[in-house]
């Protein structure tokens, strides 16, 4: 008797669309993520109800507890304030944020406001973090 083999089918995934899938998701993620920068100069910033959302790509000036000022991460003089502000202003910026510490005397952050005013720079913004 001659008995014939059965052949046996192949059975295969379709790993194609499971490719697509898988790249589908990557770039969905890759899109929807926001970078946010860390800060380089840690401040316990003011709790405030009304704090909104931060503008970004801001040039901003800090203020430490010890009353350092810092101007794009590089500690500064208060004197130096105003001619940043009248380069920003020379450059097209019409806007400045502050990072100031809770506990900085309220002396030292009007003596930096007035200085960036006198410098050109009006519109000026107090970073808080929403109670």
């Amino acid at each position: 008797m001659d008995f014939e083999r059965k052949r046996r089918q192949r059975q295969f995934i379709q790993i194609a669309p499971l490719v697509d899938v898988v790249f589908l998701l990557l770039l969905f993620f890759l899109l929807t993520y926001h970078l946010r920068q860390e800060e380089r100069i840690q401040v316990a910033l003011p709790a405030a109800q009304s704090a909104e959302a931060v503008q970004a790509h801001l040039p901003t000036i800090v203020v430490t507890r010890d009353g350092d000022i810092y101007w794009k991460d590089r500690k500064t003089e208060l004197a130096a304030l105003r001619d940043a502000a009248r380069a920003l202003q020379a450059v097209g910026a019409e806007a400045l944020r502050i990072r100031a510490d809770r506990d900085v005397p309220v002396g030292r952050l009007v003596q930096v406001i007035d200085e960036v005013r006198l410098g050109g720079i009006r519109t000026l913004s107090v970073t808080t973090e929403r109670r």
